[in-house]
C-alpha cells in the first residue's frame, strides 16, 4: 500500500497548468512539515521538510481556488518517484500525488479578504494544533 498523510503549511500560492480546453490540468505546490524535538543535551530543535505536491482533475481546481501561501492543510496521497537523465546527469524526484485535501486554516482566517470567489463567511475549525 502506498499511502501518505501530511499536514503542514503551503509554501507558495499553488500553480495550475491546464492540459486541454476542457479544464483538465494539474496544480503544483510545496508543503512544509515540521518536526520538533529535544537533543540529548536538552536543546530544543525544529526541522522543516519540504514536499512537492501535485493534484489533478477536480482536486487541482479546488486547490487553485481555495489554497494559498500559508494555508494549513492536510493531504492524503501517494508517494511517487521518478527520474530523468539530462546530459548524463540523472536527477531523482520525489512527489506526493494528492488524492484528498482538507483545509484546516487559511492565512487570512478572520480576515474579510477571501481568495478569488471564496465565500467570506466560510466556517473553519479552530487552529489548536501544536504547529
Amino acid at each position: 500500500m502506498n499511502t501518505v498523510i501530511l499536514m503542514g503549511r503551503v509554501g507558495a500560492d499553488p500553480e495550475f497548468k491546464a492540459f486541454d480546453s476542457d479544464g483538465g490540468g494539474v496544480t503544483n505546490f510545496s508543503l512544509a512539515t515540521n518536526k520538533k524535538f529535544k537533543t540529548k543535551s536538552g536543546e530544543k530543535k525544529e526541522i522543516t521538510h519540504w514536499h512537492k505536491i501535485k493534484a489533478f482533475g477536480k482536486l487541482a481546481k479546488i486547490i487553485e481556488q481555495y489554497v494559498e501561501k500559508g494555508s494549513l492543510i492536510s493531504i492524503l496521497g501517494e508517494i511517487e518517484y521518478r527520474s530523468y537523465d539530462k546530459d548524463g546527469v540523472v536527477t531523482y524526484i520525489t512527489e506526493i500525488n494528492a488524492k484528498e485535501m482538507t483545509m484546516i486554516s487559511s492565512p487570512n482566517q478572520g480576515n474579510d479578504r477571501p481568495k478569488g470567489n471564496e465565500p467570506a463567511n466560510r466556517s473553519e475549525p479552530d487552529d489548536d494544533l501544536p504547529f
